[in-house]
Formats: C-alpha cells, structure tokens, sequence
C-alpha cells in the first residue's frame, strides 16, 4: 500500500468561505495536501446568496450550486456530507464526525460560519417558526408557503427582507416586522430606507418599523403558529413565520477543543488560530476585534489564509473598506464608508421621487467619505473607488453626484473611466482589472466565459450588465452579443440572429425555425417558444397563424390570472375617456357575474378583478355588446395610452393631449410587443400625464410635441431620453408608430424599451427615426400594415367561438 507524502488537510465546512479557501489552494499549490471536507449539511457547496431566489422559484438548486460532485472527485477531495464534525483532538491531531468517522489531519481549517439567533418568545417552539440560513430552510419554508396563506418575517435587514421577497412572490401575504424605526439601518440611511419601504409596500407587503414582538401565538399551547402579537397589542395573522433578526459566529466546536474564542474564533493576520496547526475563515472567526459577513472581505481571508497554509505567505489579512451592493425585491441599492454623515461633514442629495432614485454623498474636508445609492447603482463603482482613495474632490465635487461622464450617449464611457481596482462583482469581489485581465489572457468571449473564470456575474447577477460592458470595451469590434446570450439552452443561437434568420431564410412556422437552425430540442420550451411565435408573427404580418400553445398562459387566457385562480378583466378605453353608456355596461357586467372588485388603474381603465374562468366568455360578451373592447392588459402588447385633459379643459394645456392621446391608441391598440408597451400624452410641460417615464411619451409644448422614449415605471424606473421636437399631429403618429416597428423588429423578446435604448443607444434611434426620413415613413407603413391584420379584438372572437381559447394547457408561466 503506497502511503502519500502529502500533508493531510481537514476541512470542517462545507460552505462558501471553506471552498474558495480550498480552490485558492488548489491554485497556488494543487499537489500539497491531501484534503477532506466535512459537511453539515447533505448538499455539495451552494451559494447562499441566492437562497432568496431559491425560494422565489426563480431558480432551481441546481442552478446555486457552486462545486459540484464532480469538481470534488476531479481535485481528489473526499467529500463527507452530512455528517458533523463533533469533536477535535488537538493533541493526536484528529476530528471525529456524529456518525463515529475519524480523519487525522496535519494543518485543519474552521470554517463553520454563523448560526441565525433565535430570539426567546413564547411560542418559538411552535411548527412553522424557523430560521432562513440554509436550503434545508427553504424546503421547511416552501412546504408551508403558497398563495392565500400568511407569513410574518422578524427582522428587516437583508436576510429578512430577501426571505419577505421569497414568500411575496408565492403568493402569501407578507408582513415584515422590524424593530429599529428604518429597514436595512446598517445598510441604509433613513431617506433610502424610506423609498425601500415604499417600493415593498407597493408590492403588497405589510411594514411594522419599531415594532417589538411579544408572542408567536397558536390556537393552544402546543398548536402550529397562526398569529405574531406585537408588544403594542397588535396582532398578525401568520401561518409561518421566519426569524431573520442576525447571526452569532459558530464557535462551539472550536472553544470545545480549547481554541480561544471571544465573539467569534480569534485569528491573526495570517488566518490561524491560537493552534498553530488551526486556520480559520469566514463568519466564524474574529479578527481585531471584528466579525465579518460580507463576501469580499471573506474571500480576502480565503487567499490569506490559502497563502499561510502553502507558506506562499505574502501578506496578512488587513480589512479595506467595503461597500454593500444589495438587490432587495428587484430594488438595487449600494452603500459605503460613513453614509449616515455626522457635524463634521456635508451631503450633495439627488432625489428623482418620480424614478424612484436616491444619491447621498457624505464629505469630510474636500474628500467623499460615505456614499448611498438607491435605485440607480450603476456609478456605485466609481463613488467606491474616490471613498477608498481618499484623494481631494476639488472641482469634482461640483459635478459628481451625477457620476463620473454625466452626459455620455455611450452607456460604457462610465464603465471604462473606472480604476482597474474598482470592485465590479461585489458577491464575489472581483475587481475590474481583475476580469479585463482574464479576457486578455484566456480569450474569454462571453459572460459565461468571465463567470467560469473569474466567479465575476455568478451570484446575484445585478452586475451582469457591468461584466457585458467590460467584455464590449475589451473586445471592441470582435465582441458579438450572440456569444453573450443564446436564447435558451435549447439553441445555441442569439436572439439577433434567430431574427436575422427568419427573415433571412424565409422560415415561416416554428418547426421551420428549429429545423433550419438546428435546435437542440424537438419542441422548444418555455423561453424560445413563445419569442418564436413573436418573432414570426412580427416578420410575416398576415401569413403567420399566431400559435396559442407557444404564448404566455395569460394570453391564451386574454385576461390575467390572479392568485385565487380567478381572472382580472380589462377593458380598452381609448386615451383613458369613457362614457355614461360604457359606465353602465360594466356596472351591470359586475352586478350580473358578482365581481367582488371593480378598481380604477394607473393606466386610466377599469379593473374588473375576480371573475371566474367559467364566465369570462359571458363577461367579454356583455362588454362587446357595449362597445368595450379588450385592453390587453395581459399581453405583451400595446397596454394603455395615458393623457391629461390637455388644451380643452386645462387652463395650462397647450395642446389637445386627449384628442392626440384617443388617436394614437386608435392607431396603434391589438399591436404586439417584444413586451408590453405603455404611451401618454401630457398637454403642457408640466407632465401630468406622466409621459417621461413611458415606452413613448408626447409632451405638448407652446410650439408642437417633445417626443420622448425608453421610460418605463416598475421595479427599475427609467427616465425617458428626448427623442426629438416636432410640430403636427400627423408627425406625433408618425413618428410614434415608425418607432414602435423598430422596436417591434429589432428588440429582443421580453426586452422593454429601455433595456433596448440602454443596449442600442439613443443616437442609434435617432439616426433611424429621426434623421433617415425614407425609413422613418416605411417603418410607419409597415406598422399599420401589420396593423390591418392584428386589430382584431381577442374578446369578440373567443366569445363568438365556443372551440377556440381557453383549451391548452401552459407551455409558459407568466414572468
């Protein structure tokens, strides 16, 4: 029997920080040790930041995996899962786990992390009380959650607003309980704190800020948790609640075998513990006096501790300043260094109220020394690397809060004034120059390229923009966008050139477009499917049969699906007017079918809520017969037309905004989108009509209409860009529908107006819409072309026909 010459390394920790320790080894010294790694848990290594959408349902848990079984048998690491270490004899070098397994061990490495606190009420004992820390968590917390049912979450920091976003998105009713008088007050100041509550609470979850938990209530003693008392008396209905209020480092095993220990399992600067023959990394340790939590100073132990245990030692453990990049419910947030100011500093404020956007910069003589980003972090990089060179601002100072090239049209001139030390991935600190490097020297061509490489957009992925724009800055002419995003798993093809293709080769059917591009599927699937059906309508106006099966299920059902499994309608009213007669219809259509809820809309309609599958031929009819025609408000399709009264009753109008906003509706209603497509026409500069955050908004002015477009409102509000000036309302027409064929060609499917300006740039519309007049007219042309076929109402065709409608099952869920 060969004995090995290599030292025998022990992991205990299967987790993020343990890993990247062994993978930072792995590099700089993948012959030395023998390793073994001990799991707690019975998974291989997955990413906990993506628990959160793990729960969502917006990813599977193969897809957080980070080292697969695979990768362990690759490296010749004995991976023993599910099965905790228990014991550690530092004196015969040896680690027994629960199930009696022994491994001795030359160098051993912690790594255990935090455990989540558990605060001591009445009732935490009950079933359905737990903690949000791990993928075990998870499946305890999706076995209780579904729509209809309710969820209280303790804690409003980002474990517990990531866990509140969870369970929001599967349709329970979501109350989050906060004990400070902010969300997020570690990571937010108050003003940011605000606009989070305010974009969660429009999301229907409920917000109790200092507010302190009494009881876990059930309906004995001994009973699962139906209720959270607050200490004001108050009382909240919970079929399950999640206690999210922070973690203790884990330092039970270690302070067992005599290793000191404060808070946490105490290190010096190369990482080992007062056992020389003892590392530790990650949440469970304590260094200075400091625990940590974030990412990137955790991986900065990973390579220190790495280097000391290969005795490549370079350097010790120093912390930098770190900054906070946060996605919480679809909202981005960045903070950094002092951002709650004291007497000795000053702040430069932007606020846009209406985008949902908030900058605050903290100064201290002439230097930036604290930064929050709300709903805008595309200059967080930047902001960042000024705090941590500390250098003077002088005349920065006065232009600074609008970013490093406030008035670039190229949205990468921003990227490329960032330092080669400026952090862009914050999940897994990796800096700028460290993926430009990457690209140089192993000829990366994708995103997945970077990701695999350098871990770069392979968490959360709000920076996959920022490693995109990297690859187009180091690449130049030779990056192709199709290497970046292929439409699904089922082609290897971009959405571009499966466009270019139907075109280019006459494909006319969807077997015609996988046949042809040889798709690695028979049928498709859920992603590609309903784009193909898009594009081909799109391209062969009147010759393509539109493909119930391949659309979204509530466009199949032309009214959308509500959480109880009934159905909202709604129907079209032309520039947001209606009449008496109009009125009445609905109001019988509500009386006759017992709707329960009639609501007026953002977008100026009524909104029927609660009909029951069974009726809605019945309802559609009934509002046929009024005249009322479907709005659409489930497609992907033209939605609404929203005005002001304009120049005919407002003494400020200077135009006819209603009569414009009617006609435009007219003109463009049934179109369908790469996504859904909102317009509004305001009558004077004063905006009532909100047309600067809309797909194509028209502002009337003393002389013609602003034209204006790639606004939308939603999770990440964007402001329009000036598209142009003109002076006629035929000219509005024309310009509008001759930019809405543009981008019904040319943008991707399920890419809004503003992701697509953002991508192609303003200048390029311009260039097309605005200075090609020949284009211009035959965009337009080719519009109402296609226009004369689709203009048909969905409601009157399936309430005349028995046999169409309402008989396939889903291919597609709604997104």
């Amino acid at each position: 029997m060969m004995i090995s010459a290599r030292k025998k390394l022990v992991v205990i920790g299967n987790g993020m920080a343990g890993m990247r320790t062994v993978e930072e080894i792995l590099q700089c010294a993948p012959d030395m040790f023998d390793i073994t790694v001990f799991g707690a848990e019975p998974q291989v290594n997955y990413d906990r930041i993506m628990l959160s959408p793990l729960l969502a349902g917006e990813k599977s848990f193969e897809q957080i995996v980070l080292n697969s079984l695979e990768w362990y048998a690759a490296h010749g690491i004995e991976l023993i899962a599910g099965d905790a270490v228990v014991e550690i004899d530092r004196g015969s070098r040896v680690v027994t786990a629960a199930s009696g397994t022994m491994r001795h061990y030359d160098i051993l490495l912690l790594a255990t992390g935090s455990n989540p606190i558990v605060l001591p009420l009445p009732g935490v004992g009950r079933e359905g009380v737990m903690t949000f820390r791990s993928a075990a968590d998870v499946d305890m917390m999706l076995a209780l959650a579904g729509p209809g049912r309710s969820a209280v979450v303790i804690g409003g920091g980002l474990l517990g607003l990531e866990a509140a976003h969870g369970l929001n998105l599967r349709g329970m009713a979501v109350s989050v309980v906060h004990l400070m008088p902010t969300l997020m007050e570690r990571q937010l100041d108050a003003s940011a704190a605000h606009l989070l509550e305010r974009s969660l609470t429009q999301r229907g979850m409920a917000i109790y800020t200092s507010a302190n938990t009494a009881s876990l209530d059930g309906a004995d003693d001994t009973g699962p948790v139906n209720a959270v008392t607050l200490k004001d008396g108050r009382r909240i209905k919970a079929d399950l609640v999640v206690m999210a209020v922070g973690i203790r480092p884990n330092t039970s095993l270690a302070k067992a075998s005599g290793i000191d220990c404060d808070r946490g399992i105490l290190v010096d600067g190369g990482m080992c513990t007062s056992d020389p023959a003892v590392y530790a990394v990650g949440e469970c340790i304590e260094h200075d006096k400091a625990c940590y939590g974030l990412v990137a100073p955790i991986w900065d132990m990973a390579k220190v501790a790495a280097d000391h245990m290969t005795g490549a030692a370079r350097r010790g453990f120093v912390p930098v300043a770190t900054g906070t990049r946060l996605k919480v419910s679809g909202v981005e947030m960045f903070s950094a260094g002092a951002f709650m100011g004291d007497e000795t500093t000053d702040d430069i404020v932007l606020r846009d109220a209406a985008r949902g956007v908030y900058k605050r910069l903290v100064l201290r003589d002439d230097r930036l020394v604290g930064v929050v980003c709300f709903g805008d972090t595309r200059d967080a990089g930047w902001y960042f690397q000024l705090l941590k060179e500390e250098r003077p601002l002088g005349e920065l100072r006065g232009t600074m809060i609008f970013g490093p090239v406030s008035s670039a049209a190229d949205p990468n001139e921003a990227l490329a004034c960032l330092a080669d030390g400026a952090e862009i991935c914050g999940c897994n600190g990796v800096k700028k120059g460290t993926i430009c490097a990457a690209i140089a020297a192993h000829g990366l061509r994708s995103v997945d390229d970077v990701r695999a490489r350098t871990k770069a957009s392979a968490s959360c992925g709000s920076c996959t923009g920022l490693v995109e724009g990297l690859l187009k800055i180091s690449l130049g002419a030779a990056f192709s966008e199709t290497a970046v995003k292929p439409m699904c798993k089922c082609t290897s093809h971009g959405h571009d050139e499966v466009r270019r293709r139907i075109k280019g080769g006459i494909l006319k059917t969807i077997p015609d477009v996988m046949q042809a591009l040889e798709w690695h599927t028979p049928d498709g699937c859920a992603s590609c499917r309903p784009a193909l059906n898009f594009y081909l309508l799109a391209a062969w106006p009147g010759e393509y049969v539109d493909d119930a099966q391949s659309r979204f299920v509530n466009e199949r059902m032309h009214a959308n699906i509500q959480k109880d499994g009934t159905y909202s309608v709604i129907p079209r009213m032309w520039g947001g007017t209606t009449t008496a007669a109009e009125l009445r219809a609905i109001a019988d259509v509500v009386d006759r079918f017992n709707i329960p809820t009639v609501k007026i809309t953002g977008g100026q309609r009524v909104d029927m809520l609660g009909v029951r599958k069974e009726d809605l031929r019945a309802v559609w009819r009934d509002l046929n017969a009024a005249g009322l025609v479907s709005g659409h408000a489930y497609g992907k399709a033209l939605r609404t037309v929203k005005t002001c009264v304009g120049s005919e009753w407002c003494r400020f109008g200077v135009q006819d905004s209603t009569a414009m906003g009617v006609a435009l509706e007219k003109a463009t209603w049934g179109s369908w989108h790469p996504h859904k497509v909102k317009l509004a026409v305001s009558g004077c500069p004063r905006n009532c009509a909100e047309a600067t955050i809309k797909d194509f908004g028209v502002v009337a002015t003393e002389a013609g209409w602003d034209l204006h477009v790639g606004g939308n409102g939603g999770i990440k509000v964007r402001a329009t860009e000036l598209l142009c000036k003109v002076t006629t309302e035929a000219e509005v027409m024309e310009y509008a529908c001759a930019f809405l064929q543009l981008y019904r060609m040319e943008a991707r499917y399920l890419e809004r107006t503003a992701p697509w300006i953002e991508r192609m740039g303003l200048k390029y519309v311009q260039e097309k819409i605005v200075d090609n007049a020949e284009l211009r007219r035959s965009l337009f042309e080719d519009f109402l072309y296609a226009q004369s076929f689709a203009q048909v109402d969905p409601w009157a065709e399936e309430a005349s026909c028995a046999s169409r409608g309402l008989k396939y099952d889903a291919m597609a869920e709604m997104v």
